[in-house]
């Protein structure tokens, strides 16, 4: 297959335009328009139809479309990385994570590594878990950590490394705190909630609908969990958190924990690697063994 003409491809799917591509890419619509034919004909398939002033991609030119940035998003990563090579480094090593993880397993295996490699550059990356998974297939990370149950990433491989458990808090002297409620009492409370793409979001969700009870009504949205936390201990809302993040202010008496009839909640923690990838670096096989002796088996 034609890279070349692989890449005007991934410029017209991107843009959804022709004449748009055209004028990104410095050359005529004609022969943007050639290039495409010349793809269609190369491959047998027909890969763009036209859709009002643009186009839309046929089923055959969304699985090309999907390829071609993987393959493109691996072509960046190789260059970034034999420039570290001309620029003498080691070792960058670059980790995306959701929340609970890269606040409350990590840092003591970054640490140590540290202590051991001090020459390993280390990047770590923190979002919810679409935008984590997201940053590794696009090769802006060598290795994620998240908290999440269903997968729909067939490119990636998981490793099981433990589960946690999520209890729902609510701010100190709260009517329910101490106590065992029902659910759908309990989502009559304002909740403070993630925002769209977090895992723990769509977990609460998910519970509701299996236990037949309305979503919980969204008092506030944060796009942090720590912030979220502070603003129960300020006294306002109630929400699903892991119990690493809110053991200490339960002791501190800062929350109140509610105890939910019939729910427990445990939720696994992943390390996810792409397929693609021939092995897995040492310093994340050491950041994985010094996690597992700390959290799984002490």
């Amino acid at each position: 297959m034609n890279l070349h003409t692989l890449r005007i491809f991934t410029a017209v799917a991107s843009i959804k335009s022709v004449t748009e591509a055209a004028e990104f890419l410095s050359i005529s619509q004609p022969a943007v328009t050639m290039q495409i034919r010349n793809l269609e004909r190369e491959t047998g398939l027909k890969l763009i139809e036209a859709n009002g002033r643009g186009i839309k991609l046929t089923h055959a030119g969304k699985f090309l479309f999907k390829q071609a940035e993987y393959l493109f998003d691996m072509e960046k990563d190789l260059e970034y990385k034999l420039d570290q090579f001309k620029n003498g480094e080691i070792e960058d090593l670059r980790i995306a994570s959701t929340y609970l993880p890269a606040n409350f397993l990590l840092p003591l295996g970054l640490a140590q590594l540290k202590k051991e490699a001090p020459s390993v550059n280390v990047k770590l990356y923190s979002g919810n878990s679409t935008e984590t998974l997201e940053r590794l297939i696009h090769y802006k990370a060598d290795a994620a950590f998240v908290v999440k149950e269903a997968w729909q990433q067939p490119e990636l491989n998981l490793i099981h490394l433990m589960d946690l458990d999520f209890w729902f808090i609510v701010p100190k002297g709260h009517k329910y705190a101490g106590k065992e409620i029902s659910l759908s009492d309990l989502v009559q409370e304002p909740f403070l909630l993630r925002e769209e793409g977090s895992s723990t979001r769509e977990i609460l969700f998910a519970l509701c609908k299996v236990h037949g009870v309305a979503n919980p009504k969204i008092g506030v949205q944060f796009y942090g969990l720590n912030e979220s936390i502070h603003a129960v201990i300020a006294g306002y809302g109630t929400m699903l958190d892991p119990s690493l993040a809110v053991a200490e202010h339960l002791q501190r008496n800062e929350v109140g924990r509610v105890r939910v009839k019939g729910i427990k909640i445990k939720r696994p923690v992943y390390f996810c690697s792409r397929k693609t990838d021939k092995e897995i670096s040492p310093s994340i096989i050491k950041i994985l063994e010094i996690i597992k002796q700390k959290f799984v088996h002490s």
